[in-house]
């Protein structure tokens, strides 16, 4: 049993040490709602199929006490047509803390992109199908097909000095102990990116917040919850 728990955990800080070796940056807030803190890794990189992105959560109370992470992967085949704002969009999701369980979801859809002509400013809404196995609704029947719309935006102000970013999901997941079927989140973050300050160019530092808005994601109900954080982009 000890040996298979450090394998294990060998296992899991070898694949952490993976994703902060393909990180384009990490970010560190501090949760005012929670007194707590929330580690975040975050990857995005295109190529000539698509693009993949991926997050993963870390929650400390402490100690580590919960786990979360998202991987995507666009694939547009025809990005040099006129047709390159569409694309195709798989994705899964899933998590655990010491004290539940998310549910595994696997999606697919489609997403609409853009961008301004400098790339400061970027934007994508997908529409997509989301099976979340097991899933049962009130009556205890089977509710395994759902869907999920997600808009992401990027937009960078004052030659850069300024980022606002972030995401927001709507999705259909019936939540029996809430007595709940529909789960809203949204969390858009506010950066100052210090690197613009003179003899500070070769530090990717940035400090800001991010607010938190959900509505029956963890709990029943509607929840604002504000960070204080910073980022470090690679």
């Amino acid at each position: 049993m000890k040996k298979f728990i450090a394998r294990w955990l060998a296992a899991f800080l070898l694949s952490f040490v993976s994703f902060i070796t393909y990180a384009q940056n990490i970010q560190l807030h501090y949760d005012l709602g929670r007194n707590s803190l929330t580690s975040t890794v975050e990857m995005f990189r295109p190529d000539d199929w698509g693009s993949t992105f991926f997050f993963v959560d870390f929650d400390y109370h402490w100690k580590a006490s919960g786990a979360y992470w998202e991987i995507s992967r666009e694939l547009c085949f025809w990005q040099e047509s006129q047709m390159d704002w569409l694309s195709l969009h798989l994705e899964y999701n899933g998590g655990l803390s010491n004290t539940i369980s998310f549910n595994n979801a696997f999606l697919g859809g489609l997403t609409y992109s853009g961008h301004s002509a400098d790339w400061s400013k970027t934007w994508s809404l997908s529409a997509m199908y989301k099976a979340i196995p097991g899933l049962e609704d009130f009556t205890g029947k089977c509710q395994m097909h759902n869907f999920q719309l997600t808009g992401v935006w990027n937009l960078d102000f004052l030659n850069h000095w300024i980022s606002f970013n972030g995401f927001a999901d709507f999705w259909r997941e019936s939540k029996a102990w809430q007595d709940t079927e529909f789960v809203f989140i949204a969390e858009p973050q506010l950066w100052v990116n210090l690197k613009n300050i003179k003899a500070m160019e070769n530090i990717n530092l940035s400090v800001g917040t991010e607010m938190e808005v959900s509505c029956n994601f963890v709990e029943k109900g509607f929840r604002l919850m504000p960070t204080l954080a910073t980022k470090w982009t690679f």
